[in-house]
Parts: structure tokens; sequence; C-alpha cells
């Protein structure tokens, strides 16, 4: 989380190739290592187009996109580099198709608040005083990007004045376990994001919280079902899969059903295979056509042969399978946006909830503007020795 985001002079991608470059159609695509960092260009053979690369979003563990400014507007590069292929190839979400003239060739524009949500999702506190401004960014997924501006919570802390039931920072897990889940979705993605996005398919795969959403187990409110439960997020992702099986088997039960019947504590039926190595079986991993790499599953669900990649909710906004929607992040990611803003969770929801007959959207502003606001010098509240 702490590299998901960095200056492109930083990117150790960049730093270990002088050159990266490829041939689309007529156009031939470089990325060139320079003094000041690294130069994007594309050429039709008589003319060509350069810009200077700014961040660069993602570690590069699967790939590693790019983000430039140009004429005051931001851009995404519309070639990101693939850790297996040592290379260069198509964007994630970006057509496959030749692109229509040399001007449109090296990224797609971003939409109206767009940067604000790919930033605030990569980094920390790009967005201060509800105005998105990444010049004074943190880069990468911090402690603030969850926890909330920590000024205060460092104060009474070194006065030996901060307990537990302190509001000055925001603990997640303090969350019920279908808020908790959507905590994280607010940048991984959730039912609500694929809904409104009108996206289907396989592509949907890399959307862990939505895909989790739709398993059968879902919905129950129990805290061995959330994100939590098998990644700690202070820590770095765990790839030994065998180690995920306790997790599997403080719901499951782990003799067969005509012998053992679910009971409160362990109400999953046993698997009549193992009881060892349950996710290569029940959350198989796929490879996402373009994406030159494979990810997990996170619909948890007995996988058959010739399975394929479904929807399993409405494309229209769906409800909460056998719980309780309240739009929250709905309203939060369309007005708020996620990243360092969305540990403003509970003075949100309460926005949301006690709107009554006023417009939650303008409730939620309120909210934002009176949390999230900058020190007297101009910079954007953090911990100290930040």
């Amino acid at each position: 989380m702490a590299h998901a985001s960095m200056a492109v002079a930083d990117s150790e991608i960049l730093r270990s190739h002088d050159r990266l470059e490829t041939q689309i159609g007529p156009y031939h695509y470089e990325i060139v290592r320079t003094p000041e960092g690294s130069a994007y260009s594309a050429s039709d053979g008589a003319k060509s187009v350069s810009v200077p690369l700014a961040w660069a979003f993602g570690i590069g563990e699967v790939g590693q996109t790019y983000v430039y400014e140009q004429d005051g507007k931001w851009y995404e590069s519309h070639l990101s580099y693939y850790k297996n292929i040592q290379g260069l190839d198509y964007s994630p979400g970006h057509q496959r198709t030749v692109p229509s003239s040399l001007g449109s060739a090296l990224g797609r524009l971003f939409e109206i608040g767009e940067p604000r949500l790919c930033f605030g999702c990569h980094s920390t506190a790009s967005t201060t005083s509800n105005q998105f401004d990444p010049s004074h960014l943190i880069s990468g997924v911090t402690c603030e990007a969850c926890h909330g501006p920590g000024a205060q919570h460092v104060e009474k802390m070194s006065l030996g004045v901060e307990n537990q039931k302190s509001k000055t920072i925001f603990n997640p897990r303090t969350l019920k376990p279908v808020d908790s889940v959507e905590f994280c979705g607010a940048c991984h993605r959730t039912a609500w994001d694929v809904a409104l996005a009108g996206s289907k398919g396989i592509f949907n795969l890399r959307f862990q919280p939505y895909r989790l959403e739709t398993s059968r187990c879902w919905g129950q409110g129990d805290a061995r079902l959330v994100c939590t439960a098998c990644h700690d997020p202070h820590e770095p992702l765990v790839r030994d899969l065998a180690s995920y099986d306790q997790r599997c088997l403080a719901c499951h039960t782990t003799t067969p059903a005509s012998k053992s019947m679910p009971t409160p504590d362990h109400p999953g039926a046993a698997c009549r295979v193992s009881t060892k190595d349950c996710v290569t079986c029940h959350m198989p991993k796929q490879e996402i056509p373009g994406m030159h790499a494979t990810f997990t599953d996170h619909r948890i669900r007995v996988v058959h042969k010739d399975d394929t990649i479904t929807e399993s909710v409405s494309p229209n906004f769906p409800a909460r399978p056998r719980g309780e929607r309240n739009g929250l992040f709905f309203a939060f990611c369309l007005v708020a946006g996620p990243g360092v803003d969305r540990a403003l969770l509970v003075q949100v929801k309460s926005a949301v909830l006690q709107g009554g007959g006023h417009n939650p959207f303008a409730e939620l502003k309120r909210v934002m503007d009176a949390h999230r606001h900058p020190t007297s010098e101009g910079e954007p509240q953090r911990i100290s020795g930040k």
C-alpha cells in the first residue's frame, strides 16, 4: 500500500529500464530515462509527440501505469508496463485499438473529478478543503489514508491523554462487517462501482470486495468474512496459499456433512474433497486478457468444470444481500472521493443518514470542509514528521 504511487523519478521499474518501446499500428512508443525522470513519446514516422511523465501508479507486482499533466489537465498513459512481459502494453481499461491520431496516441484525458479519485486511492492527502491539490500529496497509501488526519492524535498521545474512545483518529476496526468490506471497496471497488461503470465479465475479477460480495455466504454480517480477516493492511500480502486455510476453517466444519452438521460457530459445510489448500479450488486464479497476470477470484464458491465469470448482481444499483444498504458509499465515492477522505466514514455516514429533507451531498460537503483542511502554513494536515 505504501508503494501504490511514486514520483516517476522514484520508480524502480523506470530506473532499471533506460528505454521501453513497442509498436502499435503506425505508432512507435518509447519511455526513455532522462536526467529529470522519464519522457514518454509516440511517433508516426514523420512527426512525434513527447511529454514528461509525472507519477507512477502501482508497485509493479503486476504492472505500472503512468500519469502526466499537460496544459493544466491530467492524462493516463495509453500504455503500461507489465512485469510478466517486461514491456509495454495497453493500460487496464483502455480499448485495444489503434489510436485515431498522433494527438490522441499518448494517453486518455481524465474526466472531470477523475484525477481526484485516482490520486485519492494511490496516494495520501491529495485532497484538502475538498479541493484536489497533488502538489502537497504523500506518495502511497500511508497511515492517514485510512485513519484520517493524525496531528491531534499524535499531540494527545504525546501528552498521555489519548484513549481508545477518542475520536481524534479513526479506527476502521470499529466498523460492522459489511461496512468494513465497503470501506476497503472505496478503492478496491464494490458492487456500486461495478453498477455505475456498467462493467461485466472477467475484468471485474480484480475488484475483490465486489467479488466477495457475490459469494453465496456474503451479507450475513460475520466478521470472519471481511477483507481484514485474511489480509493485514499493515503487512505485505501473504502469498503462501496454504496459510489461508485456518481462515476458511474458522467457518467451515472439517468433517463431511453426513457426519457433522454445521453449527453457529462453524456455519459452513465441510468440503468433501480436502481440508487444506482451500483457496486453490474455491478461489481460483484466472488470467485477465491483456493484463499478463493471474488474479485470485474472491467470489468464494464451488467451482465447476468450465466455470465462467458471471455477474451475480443486477446491473442496476444492487441491494446488499440480506442486509441494509443506505447509499453511504455511493454518495461517499461520488462526492467525497476515496483515498484519505474515506477516513471520515463515521461523519459521512451520519451526514447521509441525517440529511433529512436536505441534499445529502451538501451535508457530505459540509462534513468534508469541516474535517479536512490545511494547516496555517497551507500544508495538508498530517502526522508529525511525515
